[in-house]
């Protein structure tokens, strides 16, 4: 199975049909969590062992008793199927709740898009083309790019989400998997950090992308766009206390186009981590180790959370688990205890005095080197880990 995510031109009677079917969902899910959080705290009172309602039982409720209502006909207008995967969602969210995996489940908010599941139901449900791309409840609908997705491919199912006001689609497509070359070189060991955003053992660096004028430049509009924004709230407040007749419309576009600058970052920062993990990976090495890095604990650090957060390490981790199924390389995870950036790669000594301003790793076996690529060789060399491919 392989997705494609590509962005669509759907038109406005289209959009009315998306729009119209994201709402019905969010609501739907909303009235889920509304309806069991409700049951919880009985169950809670009377001692029961009822969890939670499941959703095949919340699908009856809604089909004889909710939709029957005079103001909740609304209910019907959206796809069947699009609304039972809403339901499904957040039956897999209270099943984490309970296995104490994840928080209570938290409500849709109304400005946030609800993605759109579309399965396959029929044969005829879906069809590719050149430039356009065939889906239930919608047909037709234009493609950005052309030539892009697979033309003679089984495709399973959809998902249609929405971005800084552009419509995506995300396809699930049955291919063949081809076997690859045999491996040729050695295994490589991978340093993740701040300030270069990897290191490998074979000596090759890759510079951080957010060090660039181009993202500092972006950067710099989107603290102006915001600070725009922040005044324009500030001051609906006040006209409100007022009396006064106040309107979003300017926010609204303040509000877009601080999205969109947004959106431009994060492509921009994640296609140039595929480009690492792609030059990696086409070396086919025998393995690749990695360290099982504490993101969340290390984004408590007020002063590096957020250069921490414009690195996308889980991103990078996770594509390339994906891009080495492909080549049949090995990923390997180091545990977090392991003193990567303190043990001498020559002799095995510890330093334990090593603080994060030395870049340079000065061993008292007379031994100097780059204090990332250090690293990146004891992880390499490493005997203790854990296979993900």
């Amino acid at each position: 199975m392989k997705s494609y995510k590509i962005e669509i031109k759907p038109t406005k009677e289209q959009i009315l049909k998306i729009e119209n079917t994201s709402n019905v969902c969010r609501f739907i899910y909303n009235e889920m969590i509304a309806s069991n959080e409700l049951l919880y705290s009985m169950n809670k009172l009377i001692g029961s062992d009822n969890k939670f309602m499941r959703a095949n039982d919340f699908s009856k409720y809604v089909n004889n008793k909710l939709s029957k209502i005079a103001t909740m006909t609304w209910i019907k207008t959206a796809n069947s199927k699009a609304v039972k995967q809403a339901m499904l969602n957040c039956e897999k969210t209270f099943k984490k709740f309970f296995k104490k995996q994840s928080d209570f489940p938290k409500y849709k908010k109304k400005k946030d898009f609800y993605g759109v599941y579309l399965p396959k139901n029929n044969k005829t449900d879906f069809e590719i083309k050149r430039h356009k791309l065939k889906m239930p409840m919608l047909s037709w609908v234009r493609l950005r790019e052309k030539g892009y997705l697979p033309l003679n491919s089984e495709i399973t199912s959809c998902t249609i989400t929405k971005k800084a006001d552009k419509y995506f689609v995300s396809i699930l497509v049955k291919e063949e998997v081809k076997i690859c070359n045999p491996k040729k070189s050695n295994g490589i060991g991978v340093d993740l950090g701040i300030k270069e955003l990897a290191v490998s053992s074979d000596g090759k660096s890759f510079k951080n992308i957010n060090k660039t004028k181009v993202v500092k430049k972006l950067e710099k509009k989107l603290k102006r766009k915001q600070k725009s924004l922040s005044r324009k709230f500030e001051c609906l407040k006040l006209r409100k206390k007022r009396g006064e007749i106040a309107t979003k419309q300017n926010i609204e576009k303040d509000i877009l186009s601080v999205q969109k600058i947004n959106y431009r970052l994060s492509n921009i920062r994640t296609e140039y981590t595929k480009k690492v993990v792609n030059t990696l990976v086409r070396t086919k090495p025998e393995y690749i180790t990695i360290e099982d890095l504490n993101v969340r604990g290390m984004m408590k650090n007020k002063t590096l959370s957020k250069s921490i957060a414009e690195q996308k390490w889980y991103y990078f981790r996770m594509f390339l688990i994906g891009q080495a199924k492909k080549q049949n390389i090995e990923v390997r995870v180091v545990s977090r205890t392991f003193p990567s950036s303190k043990t001498c790669s020559c002799c095995g000594t510890i330093k334990k005095d090593l603080k994060l301003k030395d870049r340079i790793f000065k061993c008292s076996c007379g031994f100097e080197i780059d204090r990332d690529l250090n690293a990146s060789v004891n992880l390499r060399d490493c005997k203790k880990y854990k296979t993900l491919t």
